[in-house]
C-alpha cells in the first residue's frame, strides 16, 4: 500500500511538473525573461504547411509584432489597409478570430526618398519592412497593453473592453524616429514601461526632439513617472528601436535600454537613471541587449561591434566595464540569445555565429539560406531561427555546429516567434500559426 502510494504521489509530482513547464504564457516581446529564452521542452522542430500545423489564422492584413499569449488567449496587432490599427485576440486551441478591436488610425508616410532635408526629419516614415503594428502587445493576464507606431498606447481587459488610451505623440511631441517607432512596451508590477530613442534635431534651427523613458498606471493610464534620455548621439545615431530589459542586480531590479550610443539602466519604480556608458559607436540600434550571468550583451547597431559589458558601479562607466567586443558579421535587426555559456546570432544575410559568453571567442560560423530579421528564441538546447521567406532553422546550441531541421511555411515572416504550452507560434504576413507535436 505504501510503495502504491508513493507511486501516485511520484505520478502527481512528474505531471505537475510537466504541466508547470508546458503551461509558460508568452506576455510580452522576446517572452517571459525579454531574452528569447524558452523553459518549455519537447518543442516541435519539423513542420511543413502539410505537417506539424496545429491551426493556421489568416490575419487581417499585416503587422510584425510579435503574439503575446496567457492562457488559451493569443493577443496580435495588425494594420489594415495601411489605415485601421487593430488588436485581436485569437483563441490558442482553435485557431479561431474571438475578437477584434480598432485601436486608431496609421498617421505616418512610406519612406520614399532618403531623410536629408531637415523638414524630413521632424516628422517619422516608416521603412517598407514593417508598419505601425511592429511594437508588440504585452499582458498579464488581466490587462493588454497595446502599442502602435503612431503614438496609440491603450489598455484592454481579455474581453476586450477598453480601459483607456492616450497618445504618446499627443502628450510627447512628434516622433522623429527615421524608420518608424517600433520599440515595445514591458510590464512592470503596475506600471507600463514605453521608451522612445529618436533624432534629436539638435543641429537644426527650432526645438529639439528629446528621447524618453515614461511609464503610466497600467489600470488607469495615468503617467507616473517621465525621465528624458539626451545622449550626444545625432541624427539618424540617435535612434533606437530597441524594448527595455529588466535584469535582478543584488535586491534592486534594473531596467536596461540601448540606443543613441548609450547602454543605460533605471530605477523601473522611480525613472531615475542608476548608470549609463555613454559614447558608444554605431549608429541606429535595433538588435535587442540580453542578460546573462552578470553580463549585459549588445549590440552597438549598423553592424559595429557587439559588446559584453560587465556594470561596475553607479553613474557613469568607463571603456574598462567593456568585458570583451567582436566586430565579425554583427546582426543588423535579429536579437542574440545566450544558452548556457554561449551567445548565438545572426546576421541580416544568414551568418549565424557560436561564441563564448565570457570571452567572447568565436567557436563556429555557418551560412544559412536566406534572409533574416526575426529574432532568435532558444528551448531545450535548441536555436529557432526563421527567415524572411518562412524558412524555420533549427540548430543545436553547443561548441559545436549541428543542424537539426530545416521547415519552410508559405508565408513571409518578418515577426520573431513565440512559445506557449509546448507550441510554437509563428506571424506570418498573411496568417498566423501554430505549430505543435
Amino acid at each position: 500500500m505504501q510503495r502504491f502510494l508513493f507511486g501516485v504521489l511520484t505520478l502527481i509530482c512528474f505531471l505537475t511538473v510537466i504541466d508547470s513547464t508546458q503551461a509558460e504564457n508568452w506576455p510580452q516581446w522576446r517572452g517571459p525573461s525579454g531574452d528569447g529564452i524558452v523553459g518549455e521542452t519537447a518543442l516541435p522542430i519539423a513542420w511543413s504547411e502539410q505537417t506539424g500545423v496545429k491551426w493556421k489564422c489568416p490575419l487581417p492584413q499585416w503587422g510584425d509584432s510579435t503574439p503575446a499569449i496567457w492562457g488559451d488567449a493569443v493577443f496580435v496587432t495588425s494594420c489594415v489597409d495601411e489605415q485601421t490599427l487593430t488588436l485581436l485576440r485569437v483563441n490558442k486551441q482553435t485557431g479561431k478570430i474571438e475578437w477584434t478591436r480598432e485601436v486608431g488610425e496609421a498617421t505616418a508616410k512610406r519612406v520614399k526618398v532618403l531623410r536629408k532635408l531637415p523638414d524630413m526629419r521632424r516628422h517619422q516614415q516608416f521603412h517598407n519592412s514593417h508598419n505601425m503594428a511592429s511594437p508588440s502587445p504585452t499582458i498579464d493576464g488581466e490587462i493588454v497593453i497595446a502599442h502602435f507606431g503612431n503614438g496609440d498606447l491603450a489598455a484592454y481587459d481579455f474581453q476586450g473592453r477598453q480601459l483607456w488610451k492616450r497618445n504618446l505623440q499627443e502628450d510627447h511631441g512628434d516622433y522623429t524616429i527615421w524608420w518608424g517607432h517600433a520599440n515595445s512596451p514591458v510590464l512592470y508590477g503596475d506600471l507600463v514601461i514605453s521608451v522612445c530613442m529618436q533624432d534629436s534635431c539638435a543641429d537644426l534651427v527650432g526645438e529639439v526632439s528629446p528621447s524618453y523613458v515614461v511609464a503610466h498606471d497600467k489600470r488607469t493610464g495615468e503617467q507616473k513617472w517621465k525621465t528624458m534620455r539626451m545622449t550626444t548621439a545625432t541624427r539618424e545615431h540617435c535612434d533606437g528601436y530597441t524594448t527595455p530589459i529588466l535584469r535582478n542586480h543584488g535586491e534592486r531590479s534594473e531596467l536596461i535600454v540601448m540606443g543613441g550610443q548609450m547602454l543605460d539602466a533605471y530605477n523601473p519604480m522611480t525613472g531615475k537613471q542608476l548608470w549609463h556608458l555613454p559614447e558608444l559607436e554605431g549608429n541606429r540600434v535595433i538588435p535587442n541587449p540580453v542578460v546573462a550571468d552578470g553580463l549585459i550583451i549588445a549590440t552597438q547597431g549598423m553592424r559595429q561591434p557587439m559588446l559584453a559589458i560587465r556594470p561596475s558601479g553607479e553613474a557613469k562607466l568607463s571603456r574598462q566595464d567593456i568585458v570583451w567586443s567582436f566586430d565579425q558579421g554583427i546582426s543588423d535587426s535579429p536579437s542574440p540569445v545566450v544558452w548556457d555559456d554561449l551567445v548565438i546570432f545572426v546576421s541580416n544575410n544568414g551568418i549565424i555565429r557560436c561564441l563564448d559568453l565570457h570571452t567572447g571567442t568565436e567557436y563556429w560560423k555557418e551560412r544559412l539560406a536566406g534572409e533574416y530579421r526575426a529574432s532568435l528564441i532558444a528551448a531545450d538546447g535548441k536555436v529557432y531561427l526563421v527567415n524572411t521567406d518562412g524558412l524555420a532553422t533549427v540548430v543545436s546550441a553547443s561548441k559545436q555546429y549541428d543542424h537539426l531541421s530545416e521547415n519552410q511555411l508559405d508565408d513571409q515572416t518578418f515577426a520573431s516567434p513565440a512559445v506557449s504550452d509546448g507550441e510554437i507560434f509563428i506571424r506570418g504576413r498573411k496568417s498566423l500559426y501554430c505549430l505543435s507535436n
